[in-house]
């Protein structure tokens, strides 16, 4: 599938143009906060751009629905953080985990592997599992991506939405749980209409949000998904009670 627009294929071969760039940056949640409301107000004003960041999600969305979630073992966090430089044991102190500089840096070197995937004709395929194998069937349609952005622009949480099953796959960016015993619960607001709730969600486990019947409507282009800090067990009376800590506009369905 080709992913460029008309508009901004200019020089077909060479370096990609730079619409196509930020369309990816935005769809991956590599953009800081400032970024991101630049690149949400071209959304809103250019119908070509909107395709761009459109077609991103199209394409990643088949990645992060192909990839099946592995925990990494033990020893492999010490020898990566020995590998950086820093102390194999986390201190008391922020970990590369919840640090801006660490994700920012990753996301981009991700996107820069996907940008180029693309423009070379191909899209890197994760490793096939011994057994058994992980197979999409070609009619299934890929799933687009939401990225759900902390304050800071950094990417929180991945959401990817099929109305068809009435399922949200939530992908968390690791995170520690909040020091004060809250947990994490997902809202989809759709545009002035108050919240409501999906659930609650896990900040280090990726999980399917089944989504009930009466809500599948909200789950549109307009819509908003939220992640609020509520106490355990969930907010009381369906309710936000926490601070949002990540958000994003959900731009295809």
């Amino acid at each position: 599938m080709n992913i460029r627009d008309p508009q901004f294929d200019e020089d077909s071969g060479h370096e990609p143009p730079s619409a196509d760039v930020q369309a990816a940056e935005y769809v991956l949640g590599v953009l800081d906060a400032t970024q991101r409301r630049q690149v949400e107000a071209r959304i809103a004003a250019t119908p070509a751009f909107a395709r761009l960041v459109d077609a991103w999600e199209q394409r990643l969305g088949a990645l992060l629905d192909a990839i099946e979630p592995m925990a990494a073992p033990a020893h492999v966090w010490p020898r990566i953080r020995t590998r950086l430089g820093w102390s194999p044991v986390e201190g008391s102190s922020r970990g590369a985990w919840q640090s801006v500089t660490f994700w920012r840096a990753t996301t981009a070197l991700a996107a820069a592997i996907a940008v180029a995937a693309v423009f070379l004709g191909r899209v890197p395929q994760a490793p096939a599992p011994v057994t058994p194998p992980v197979v999409m069937q070609p009619s299934e349609p890929a799933q687009p991506v939401t990225t759900l952005a902390r304050d800071d622009g950094t990417p929180g949480w991945l959401a990817s939405i099929d109305v068809v099953r009435g399922i949200v796959r939530i992908v968390p960016v690791p995170a520690p749980a909040d020091a004060q015993g809250r947990v994490p619960e997902l809202w989809v607001i759709p545009p002035g209409e108050a919240p409501r709730s999906l659930g609650l969600v896990s900040v280090d486990k990726t999980q399917l949000v089944v989504v009930p019947q009466a809500l599948l409507r909200a789950l549109a282009k307009g819509s908003t998904l939220a992640i609020s800090l509520e106490p355990p067990g969930g907010a009381p009376q369906g309710v936000p009670t926490g601070p949002i800590i990540a958000k994003g506009g959900i731009q295809a369905i």
